[in-house]
């Protein structure tokens, strides 16, 4: 008995600009990126370029706004092709993607204005810095 239908994934990535000749070669493929984005967010973890931490935006460090980037970059990419997000209708698509993507921003906005607050706390206040 035959199945109902069959369906197969896409072997392109990054809007068609990368193929891949068979599932296999495309798991690997998309293995590299994510590995090279991993190096990437692992040497600036080490090297921590003095150019990075000394400017600032939204009371973060360019250093960390590069991480948080580089980090949602390889969530939505796991989600887009291991998880075959891609495949799916565009409701499913926005519905995954746009909760996370205000998920994220909500955190983001919460860790940015408790953490302020916490410094103004410490360097204002009656507690003293002890670290």
């Amino acid at each position: 008995m035959e199945p109902i239908y069959t369906h197969e994934h896409k072997l392109a990535i990054f809007r068609g600009k990368l193929k891949f000749k068979s599932n296999i070669h495309k798991i690997w493929g998309v293995f590299v990126i994510l590995s090279i984005v991993t190096i990437i967010e692992v040497v600036l973890g080490i090297i921590r370029p003095d150019f990075l931490l000394e400017h600032h935006f939204l009371a973060l460090k360019l250093l960390n706004w590069i991480f948080v980037l580089l980090t949602i970059f390889k969530a939505y990419y796991i989600t887009w092709d291991f998880m075959h997000i891609r495949d799916e209708v565009s409701g499913l698509r926005r519905a995954v993607v746009w909760t996370g993507v205000f998920l994220i921003a909500y955190l983001v906005a919460l860790l940015l204005i408790e953490g302020d607050y916490i410094y103004e706390v410490y360097k204002n206040g009656f507690i003293k810095f002890d670290f």
